[in-house]
């Protein structure tokens, strides 16, 4: 049957499974692509061993994706569209930073650790194609987290201010994911962290709200016991 027959709910459940069949291949492609990277090297890697490699033709893996360094915007691609969704839940009266953080925090969350530090892996010993990573981060992420405080400030999408507080805020994720790949632990919580320390700002003390502070406290106040201690005596 053809779809110009179909109802209008048949042809939307077959666009629907179509996009799904599509969505599934591209995350396969780009699973499989990844593993040969970080096994082999970026640059020993062809699209013809990736196809083969996932059981489809060279003309299908350009379907989804230009190049092989297009496989790479994938993982940006998708955190940028959660990223915005995320933030589109938000209640409109919380602090801009705040939601932010809470955004990153559910986004992230719900992506496939392994996958990502996969994909870190790969960027990290590929220095090649660290340049069109960052311009990706740069034109999606950014774009998607200036859009918002340019929202929530009632400024224009290109101000000054949003753009600023959004580069802030990609450092703090870049530096935190550096920091996971590094040494491990969680990601959405350590880059909630680092995003709480901007939310206080640079002015205020680094250690007030955090886990840290009462051991710090409890350092200063010894230490005024023994000065205390030695005067007397």
């Amino acid at each position: 049957m053809d779809e110009t027959d179909a109802s209008p709910a048949t042809v939307s459940l077959a666009v629907q499974l179509r996009a799904k069949r599509s969505e599934m291949m591209l995350l396969e492609l780009e699973s499989v692509a990844l593993r040969l990277f970080d096994e082999r090297g970026f640059a020993n890697v062809t699209v013809e061993d990736i196809a083969s490699a996932a059981h489809v033709s060279v003309r299908t893996f350009y379907r989804y994706f230009p190049t092989k360094d297009d496989v790479l915007q994938a993982q940006i691609d998708r955190r940028a569209d959660a990223l915005r969704a995320a933030l589109e839940d938000r209640p409109v009266d919380e602090a801009p930073i705040h939601s932010l953080r809470l955004a990153l925090e559910a986004a992230i969350g719900a992506e496939d650790a392994a996958l990502t530090r996969q994909w870190t892996n790969v960027v990290a010993n590929a220095p090649s194609v660290v340049k069109a990573v960052i311009g990706g981060i740069q034109l999606k992420t950014a774009r998607v987290i200036a859009d918002f405080f340019a929202s929530r400030l009632r400024e224009p999408g290109d101000a000054l201010v949003p753009t600023m507080l959004a580069a802030a805020a990609v450092g703090v994720v870049q530096a935190a994911q550096t920091r996971w790949w590094l040494y491990g632990g969680d990601l959405p919580a350590t880059i909630s962290e680092g995003l709480e320390v901007l939310e206080r700002g640079i002015g205020s003390d680094p250690w007030v709200g955090s886990g840290r502070e009462a051991a710090r406290k409890r350092t200063n106040r010894g230490k005024a016991e023994n000065r205390h201690t030695r005067r007397r005596a």
